[in-house]
């Protein structure tokens, strides 16, 4: 296999990684990383240096926008840890596809779903002593505050990915170069 045919599969690979990084259930940062030390067991490490050392800032910094934007959101959402531990469960469980199968979308959509109703169900049971009417809509809040809060940390993690790629196509393009 030629190193430019090689590149240009990493490069797509580095794509997928940018798609995860938005999208749940796809590998992000990780995926871009791993391309990344391919190239650079190939080509040798000092051609991509810069690059991955952007890629691992980037992942570190992910993984700490994945907790912080969901707690941001639950925070302004007034959800309580029961909303939040709620949340992680039900990501899990759709992640896992132990949601009930979805006529439309199937996993993803379960991975979507499980995050927002974990966390109503868990703020609903927090919230037990209060009358139905005012459970429900505390519960939907919450749940609402959680889903944006990581759909905000989602996109500029597709920001942070998009920014890791172009930082490795400018230190090492053209492909081949350092051989």
């Amino acid at each position: 296999m030629s190193l430019t045919l090689l590149y240009w599969i990493l490069i797509a690979v580095m794509l997928v990684g940018i798609i995860g990084a938005v999208v749940p259930g796809i590998p992000g940062s990780s995926l871009i990383l791993v391309a990344i030390l391919i190239w650079g067991f190939i080509q040798g490490f000092s051609a991509v240096s810069w690059a991955l050392g952007v890629a691992i800032v980037v992942l570190l910094i992910s993984v700490g926008i994945d907790f912080l934007a969901t707690y941001w959101g639950a925070k302004q959402a007034g959800a309580s840890k029961w909303g939040q531990i709620g949340a992680i469960i039900g990501l899990v469980l759709g992640i896992l596809g132990l949601l009930p199968a979805l006529p439309i979308g199937g996993p993803l959509l379960g991975i979507l779903l499980g995050p927002f109703l974990g966390a109503f169900i868990g703020e609903f049971l927090y919230r037990h002593q209060l009358e139905l009417q005012e459970r429900v809509k505390l519960s939907f809040k919450a749940s609402l505050g959680i889903i944006i809060g990581s759909a905000i940390g989602n996109l500029i993690q597709g920001f942070l990915a998009i920014t890791t790629v172009i930082v490795f196509v400018i230190t090492t393009w053209p492909p081949g170069a350092a051989s």
